[in-house]
C-alpha cells in the first residue's frame, strides 16, 4: 500500500537557541509537581529514580541524541516511527504522545492552583479542595498560556525560560532547607527507611510515574524546524539540562521526605506542605509565600513547553493529511499552529470538567496523571525500537559504538515496558480502585479507537480519489 501524500509543511520560526533549549529542557524534565505524587510512596523511590535515571533516562538522551540527527525536522517522535516502521506506526506514536499531554496539561494546572494558594495565606489554602474554585482557576490558566503560545515561541519561550529558572532556584531553596533541617535534627526520614522492601506490591505503581517523570528531552525535536542549528545545539543541550533535571529530581524526592512523613504528603500542593513543615522547624517562616510564587512560575513554564510542543503533533499530522487539514492551519500574523493550540486548550479544559466526576481533587489528578504515563511510554517504546532499528540497520549517525546504542535501546525498551505495567497499579492514594481502573480502562480504549477511526478514516480517502478532500490553506 502506498503512503499517504505529505502536504508541505508552513514555514515556521527558528527562534530557539541553545540557552533556549537547555532551559527548555528543564522544564519539560523536572517537573516539581510530579515529585510529591513520587514521594508519597516513601523512601524506596530513592532508589527507584536511580535505577529510572540509569536504565531509561540515560537511555533516552542517547536515543533523542541519534534519532534528531539522524531525522532532524518537525515532529519528534512521530517523524522517528513514521521513517521506521510505516505511515500506520507514526500516527499511532504521534497521536498517543499528544493525547498524553492533552491529559497531562491538566494534572500540570491543577497543581499550579494547588500551589497558588500558599502564595495568599492559610485562609485561601482551603479552597484548594473546591471543585468549583479549582476548576474555573484552571481554565484561566489554560486560557492565558494559549493566548500566550499563539503570539508565537519568540513571547512564549521566555515562559519557558523563567520557569525553568523558577524550576533550578525553587530546587536549590528547597534542598538548603532540608540541609538546615538535617542540622537540627529534624528529619522524618532516617537510615534505616532506606532499606524499604516491597512488602505492599502498590509501591510499584510509583515507577511507571517516575519513568513518566523523566520524560522531555525529545520535546525540542517535535519543534525541530524552529531550533536555530540543531546538530550544533541539541545534543550539549540534551546533555546539560538532562544533567539538571536528574540533580532536581532526586533531591527534591529527598528533600521531602526529610520533611514529612510519607502518609502527610499530599499529590497536589505536597512541595508546599514540605516547605511549609521544614520553615516552621528551621523558623524561616517567612520563606513559604516566596517560594509558592516561584514554584507557580516553575509549574507555569512547564505547562507552557508541553503546550506548546504537544500541540505541535496534530499540526503535522494535520498537514500531513491524516487528521482534517484545518488543524495544520498557520495564524498569518504570528507563523503559529494556532488551530491546533486551540483544540489542545479545548480538550484539556473538557478533561479537567469531568475529572472530577465521582472523586475527589486528589483522586482525579492522579487518574489523569496514570493515563498520561501510559499513553506517554507507549510512543518512548517506538523510540527505542527505531534506535535499535537504526543501529543495526545503517551504523550511527555520531560517534557512538553500536554496541553502546544497543545497550541504551534495548535497556530503555524493557524499562519502559514495566512502567508501562505498573501504571495500571493504583498508587495508594487512590481509594475508589474500580472507579479508578475503570476509567483508565475506558479511556485507553477511547484513544486507541479514535486513532484506529482517523488513520482508516484516512486511508479510504486515499484509496478512493473521487472523494473530495480539503487542500491545505494558511
Amino acid at each position: 500500500m502506498r503512503p499517504l501524500p505529505t502536504g508541505k509543511k508552513p514555514g515556521l520560526d527558528r527562534v530557539l537557541g541553545r540557552r533556549d533549549l537547555i532551559l527548555l529542557f528543564v522544564v519539560a524534565v523536572a517537573n516539581l509537581n510530579l515529585i510529591p505524587a513520587v514521594s508519597a510512596s516513601g523512601p524506596v523511590t530513592l532508589w527507584l529514580w536511580l535505577l529510572a535515571l540509569s536504565c531509561f533516562f540515560w537511555p533516552q538522551g542517547a536515543a533523542v541524541t541519534e534519532l534528531a540527527q539522524k531525522w532532524p525536522g518537525e515532529g519528534g517522535i512521530y517523524l522517528w516511527a513514521k521513517r521506521s516502521f510505516g505511515e500506520q506506526h507514526g500516527f499511532l506514536a504521534g497521536w498517543c504522545y499528544w493525547l498524553s499531554n492533552v491529559v497531562y496539561l491538566p494534572t500540570v494546572v491543577l497543581s499550579c492552583v494547588g500551589v497558588a494558594v500558599y502564595i495568599a495565606g492559610p485562609k485561601i489554602q482551603r479552597l484548594a479542595d473546591s471543585h468549583a474554585f479549582t476548576g474555573i482557576a484552571s481554565l484561566l490558566i489554560i486560557l492565558f498560556l494559549l493566548a500566550l503560545n499563539i503570539r508565537g515561541l519568540s513571547l512564549g519561550k521566555w515562559i519557558n525560560n523563567l520557569g525553568a529558572l523558577g524550576t533550578i532556584g525553587g530546587a536549590i531553596i528547597i534542598c538548603l532547607l532540608a540541609a538546615i533541617t538535617l542540622h537540627h535534627h529534624a528529619s522524618a526520614l532516617h537510615p534505616a527507611d532506606l532499606r524499604t522492601s516491597f512488602h505492599d506490591w502498590r509501591l510499584l505503581a510509583a515507577f511507571g510515574t517516575i519513568c513518566y517523570s523523566l520524560i522531555g528531552l525529545d520535546l525540542a525535536s517535535i519543534m525541530g524546524d524552529e531550533i536555530r542549528d540543531p546538530r550544533r545545539n541539541l545534543p550539549i543541550s540534551i546533555l546539560l539540562g538532562g544533567v539538571i533535571a536528574g540533580f532536581i529530581y532526586f533531591g527534591t524526592t529527598l528533600s521531602m521526605l526529610i520533611a514529612m512523613p510519607q502518609k502527610e504528603i499530599g499529590v497536589l500542593s505536597g512541595v508546599l506542605q514540605a516547605i511549609n513543615v521544614m520553615s516552621q522547624s528551621t523558623g524561616l517562616t517567612n520563606v513559604v509565600a516566596p517560594l509558592a510564587l516561584l514554584e507557580c512560575i516553575a509549574i507555569l513554564g512547564t505547562a507552557s513547553a508541553w503546550f506548546s510542543g504537544a500541540a505541535r503533533l496534530p499540526f503535522v499530522a494535520g498537514v500531513d493529511r491524516y487528521l482534517p487539514p484545518i488543524i495544520g492551519r498557520v495564524h498569518p500574523r504570528y507563523h503559529t499552529p494556532y488551530v491546533s493550540l486551540i483544540l489542545f486548550a479545548i480538550l484539556s479544559s473538557l478533561l479537567i470538567a469531568t475529572s472530577f466526576l465521582g472523586v475527589s481533587v486528589g483522586e482525579a489528578f492522579l487518574t489523569m496523571l496514570d493515563l498520561a504515563v501510559i499513553l506517554q511510554l507507549a510512543p518512548s517504546a517506538y523510540m527505542f525500537l527505531a534506535l535499535l532499528k537504526h543501529t543495526w540497520a545503517e551504523g550511527a549517525v555520531l560517534n557512538a559504538n553500536k554496541a553502546y546504542l544497543t545497550a541504551n535501546a534495548v535497556s530503555g525498551l524493557f524499562t519502559t515496558f514495566l512502567g508501562l505495567i505498573v501504571a495500571f497499579i493504583p498508587s495508594r492514594q487512590v481509594n475508589s480502585i474500580w472507579i479508578f481502573e475503570g476509567k483508565l480502562i475506558a479511556a485507553c480504549v477511547i484513544v486507541f479507537g479514535a486513532a484506529l477511526f482517523f488513520y482508516q478514516r484516512a486511508l479510504r480517502r486515499e484509496l478512493n480519489p473521487e472523494v473530495p478532500c480539503a487542500s491545505y490553506s494558511p
